[in-house]
């Protein structure tokens, strides 16, 4: 491995070091910033079997005169055989492998799996150290209410995010601006009172409240209007297509309202 930055090799440059299996990657590693792709470069090189030459690029004086001179605007730079790959996003495609940045407009409900798939585990454990059982009815109201935290903690990441997304299709909102910056709270609230058993006859009339007001815009926006929108309810830069996720979400809010009331 070397510390100092050597001539590269350039794409014209028969790069006799380079033998079949043998890859030069050119990194930022500085006191104060190590480059992650740099890193996953690295990684993603020896997955595929082959030993790196791991150059530094130490100081922000010595990155800018390598871009420079091999006209490039980033770092990581990988070769391989002597011809130059590219960023990380490069190797990815040389590799055959998908990017991130090819689907960065992809519609997904990995989110929401998460976050569910989450709760409920949670939502069991606290069963079982509660009761010694997750057969209990109380894993139920906990995996809803630990769900309404959870996903309140996505809106409350980036409010104006949120408030701009939910904007798009929340019927109330549209006429009361300030409802999308108070939803949030109302379903962490509720969420957190629920989880606790307490203070129930505030909890139950804002998650029903909330869910109800949620549950017809939703179903108007997507089921009547037939609109294609992204879904607010795991944060607002997510790429989770509004409708039945966003509809499930409003309506076990007023299943748990309206049964933890009754």
């Amino acid at each position: 491995m070397a510390d100092t930055m050597e001539k590269p090799v350039t794409e014209q440059d028969p790069a006799a070091r380079s033998g079949p299996k043998t890859a030069v990657l050119y990194r930022m590693v500085m006191d104060a910033h190590i480059c992650p792709f740099g890193l996953k470069s690295r990684d993603l090189l020896k997955r595929e079997g082959y030993d790196v030459e791991d150059h530094h690029l130490t100081t922000r004086e010595e990155t800018d005169a390598f871009q420079q001179e091999h006209g490039v605007k980033t770092t990581p730079q990988t070769w391989i055989d002597g011809k130059r790959i590219g960023g990380h996003d490069d190797l990815l495609h040389f590799f055959g492998k998908e990017a991130p940045s090819d689907k960065t407009d992809e519609t997904t409900y990995r989110p929401v799996i998460a976050i569910f798939a989450t709760a409920a585990l949670m939502a069991l454990a606290t069963s079982w150290a509660a009761f010694g059982t997750v057969l209990t009815v109380r894993a139920v109201e906990w995996f809803i209410s630990i769900s309404m935290c959870i996903l309140a903690i996505q809106k409350l990441q980036d409010l104006t995010a949120f408030q701009n997304q939910f904007l798009g299709y929340d019927l109330l909102a549209q006429r009361i601006t300030r409802y999308a910056f108070v939803y949030p709270f109302g379903e962490a609230i509720a969420g957190i009172l629920m989880i606790a058993g307490a203070l129930i006859w505030i909890a139950s009339p804002i998650a029903i409240f909330i869910g109800t007001v949620g549950a017809v815009s939703v179903f108007k926006a997507v089921y009547i209007d037939k609109r294609e929108l992204k879904c607010a309810c795991v944060g607002g830069d997510s790429n989770v297509p509004l409708g039945f996720i966003s509809l499930t979400e409003n309506l076990m809010m007023i299943a748990m309202g309206l049964w933890m009331l009754f």
